[in-house]
């Protein structure tokens, strides 16, 4: 295993989405139409939420963070796309690859946390509603998010440095449109072993711990809503619930189609899935 100062590699090269370069500027044009829509969507719902008091409740705080972070994720990965089309180059330093990588897992899986924070808060607002101020107090709230900040940092600086200790010897083309661990990671001349064992077992940790908070959330809530006498209060309690489950979905369902495999299978099929949850999902959360 080579250390720090033996990685020849001080550039990567990005392939994109396509070889072609009429099909890259149809979606170069998509891209930011996309990017524009999720940075207009997302900073207008943090503006309307910090503008209105009647919106200071943990319903609301939860979804202004939920938009920073989308705004923020995005901005990882769609501007250096751009720009590198605008300018006609493909590359990226090492350097910039290796912050971009640390910043997309970071704000990648606090996407994930704050959904099973606000599938939470939905839990306590259905089942146990009369209880609800003071579970849900603004100490608590900040808590939450506080602590999610926290441990998708450390989560994202130790799979970072598990990257920087690899070489990379030859190749420096990501077949990517941006620095995904995945890909980069197929590119080393280093044993990844350790690097897969981690991401199936502490990025295990980190996925499944907030999918699984969603998932035990919803069942408490659909037991409580079924237990409902009449029509009219399934349907307002459901209400609450569905646009928060399309995005957990969308979410979700992109994420488990990438990451659930070892690093050596990347595809197309999965480039294109990442492609949904880092710039798609980020642009229809407001509408949602």
């Amino acid at each position: 295993m080579g250390g720090f100062n033996d990685t020849t590699v001080t550039e990567f090269l990005l392939l994109g989405l396509s070889a072609h370069a009429q099909q890259e500027v149809v979606l170069c044009g998509l891209f930011l139409g996309l990017y524009l829509v999720t940075l207009s969507g997302n900073l207008l719902i943090i503006l309307a939420i910090s503008c209105d008091p009647q919106l200071y409740t943990p319903m609301y705080f939860f979804l202004a963070n939920l938009s920073s972070a989308d705004v923020c994720f995005s901005s990882v990965t769609v501007p250096k796309m751009l720009v590198n089309h605008v300018v006609g180059s493909k590359s990226i330093s090492y350097g910039q690859c290796m912050t971009q990588l640390y910043f997309f897992v970071t704000f990648g899986n606090m996407d994930g946390f704050l959904l099973s924070v606000m599938a939470y808060d939905r839990y306590v607002a259905i089942c146990q509603p009369l209880h609800y101020t003071m579970i849900m107090r603004p100490k608590l709230c900040v808590l939450l998010v506080a602590v999610s900040w926290v441990t998708v940092n450390l989560h994202a600086l130790l799979h970072t440095l598990l990257i920087i200790r690899l070489n990379f010897c030859s190749s420096n083309t990501v077949n990517h449109f941006f620095c995904d661990p995945y890909p980069v990671l197929k590119l080393s001349c280093s044993d990844t072993f350790i690097n897969d064992l981690m991401a199936f077992t502490e990025g295990g940790l980190i996925f499944l711990t907030p999918f699984m908070c969603i998932v035990v959330s919803y069942v408490c809530i659909f037991s409580k809503v079924l237990k409902l006498p009449s029509a009219q209060g399934i349907r307002k309690a459901l209400s609450t619930c569905g646009s928060h489950l399309t995005v957990v979905s969308l979410f979700y369902g992109a994420v488990l189609g990438v990451y659930m495999h070892s690093s050596s299978s990347f595809s197309v099929r999965d480039m294109v899935a990442s492609v949904i949850f880092t710039v798609v999902t980020p642009s229809v959360n407001p509408f949602i």
